[in-house]
């Protein structure tokens, strides 16, 4: 074998080499991407995302579409480069979705609680816009706080240092001129028992008021409103959740029989946080037909500079301004642009 065919066949295998290396050698990125969507006023496998009981409900129409964002795993050198040169996706470092200190189920566990505490949001939120009857439950408990072991997820909170409660706002409010170090009296009911428990208040990095340590939601005190979603994880699916239930327990159609998409975490008072990934979400919203799409207000930059063609944007700060601009859209007024 002369000299120059050693050179060839040493050439080829180096190449055959580094092609399978290039496509099976992992890399340390993810590549995000347009994530699946639902209609929150529609059904999941056979079973209806929002589910309401007890309660008077109206028919609905059009889509309220939550939107998500899917991560590409386990990249290889070719996809990854693909996926970088082609602007298909988003490459970033995995670092930055899976912490080298947490396990990949520790990271699914903890999307899994966000996504728990959106549909909990979810529900406070529309409770308190529709002023429905409502009860104040612990819905967490700080680790090493005031209430921890005193506490638990499901009670009821009846009343705060001798006041009543009648919101998740007003658990914080009763200890407005409370201080560390101060003792208060809960009122609370667990399995239909009504205790009371005195609890030393402690301190917090960024208030001066006294820290409880729990996190309050509210549920209707009649009835009952179920949502439910299946291999989702993450914040940003409460505002369309929230959307829902108002839709189905208020007189008329709020989209109007329109395909309305958006994004948006919600607290339990109803309001609307910023999210990752918006122009993955409005991509895919886009592509299945949604004709608007409420993008939160500290979003709007970005989802301005990436909107696909005849997406209207539509801002929202919370909940209430959410159901303002979905009137305004079906009676033909102007909206708030992004």
């Amino acid at each position: 074998m002369d000299r120059r065919l050693l050179t060839a066949v040493a050439a080829a295998l180096l190449a055959v080499s580094l092609g399978v290396i290039g496509a099976t050698l992992p890399v340390p990125f993810v590549a995000l991407g347009p994530g699946p969507t639902h209609d929150t006023l529609g059904d999941y496998e056979g079973t209806q995302i929002v589910r309401v009981e007890g309660l008077a409900q109206y028919p609905t129409s059009g889509h309220l579409n939550m939107t998500t964002v899917s991560v590409t795993d386990r990249l290889s050198l070719f996809t990854t480069l693909w996926f970088w040169a082609s602007g298909e996706r988003r490459v970033i470092p995995r670092e930055s979705v899976f912490p080298s200190d947490r396990t990949d189920q520790e990271i699914q566990d903890e999307n899994a609680a966000q996504f728990a505490s959106s549909e909990s949001n979810a529900e406070a939120a529309a409770v308190t816009e529709l002023g429905l009857p409502a009860r104040v439950l612990v819905a967490g408990v700080v680790d090493d706080s005031p209430a921890a072991g005193v506490l638990e997820p499901g009670d009821e909170i009846v009343s705060v240092a001798g006041q009543p409660v009648a919101s998740a706002a007003e658990v914080s409010d009763r200890l407005t001129d409370a201080r560390p170090g101060d003792t208060v009296a809960i009122d609370y009911r667990r399995e239909g028992t009504e205790q009371q428990v005195d609890v030393v208040l402690g301190a917090s990095p960024d208030r001066a008021q006294g820290f409880l340590g729990v996190r309050p939601t509210v549920e209707a005190r009649d009835g009952a409103i179920d949502i439910s979603l299946d291999g989702i994880g993450g914040p940003s699916a409460g505002l369309m959740f929230s959307l829902a239930v108002v839709d189905r327990l208020t007189p008329g159609e709020l989209t109007g029989g329109r395909f309305i998409a958006g994004t948006g975490s919600i607290d339990p008072g109803g309001a609307v946080g910023a999210i990752d990934g918006v122009p993955f979400k409005m991509a895919k919203a886009s592509e299945v037909g949604a004709e608007v799409f409420l993008v939160p207000e500290a979003n709007c930059a970005e989802a301005l500079s990436t909107a696909p063609d005849g997406l209207d944007l539509i801002r929202v700060s919370t909940l209430d301004d959410a159901i303002v601009q979905l009137d305004a859209l079906r009676e033909g007024r102007p909206t708030a642009p992004c």
